[in-house]
């Protein structure tokens, strides 16, 4: 059986990175969360349009830091309508056999259509 070492070098490389990471703040996700903050404190206020600005200018901010997440969304989209359909079509097809036995019903327990 063999002995695999790891390497001090790649922790060493993590720990800076992270340490990078720790030293400057990422300023769009500050900015993103601050004006959602202000919105939901301007909704609060009762202060609507401007409260709906602020959260509407938070999500688009929190959108660009995340540009591939919204891109893989974008590509599911047709995915997620297709489902839709097929779900409103069987909806739609059990109404119409609900309306016919309720038609039939009808017809039955007023004897009407013999």
């Amino acid at each position: 059986m063999g002995i695999v070492s790891i390497p001090r070098r790649m922790v060493r490389e993590r720990d800076k990175v992270s340490a990078q990471q720790a030293d400057s703040p990422d300023w769009i996700n500050l900015a993103a969360g601050g004006t959602l903050l202000a919105g939901g404190l301007l909704l609060l206020t009762n202060q609507r349009r401007a409260g709906v600005v602020m959260g509407v200018a938070g999500a688009a901010l929190t959108l660009l830091n995340h540009q591939e997440t919204v891109r893989e969304w974008w590509d599911q989209i047709p995915t997620y309508v297709e489902h839709v359909q097929n779900m409103i079509g069987r909806v739609q097809t059990s109404m119409e056999e609900l309306n016919i036995t309720r038609e039939n019903l009808q017809q039955t327990l007023t004897g009407f259509g013999q």
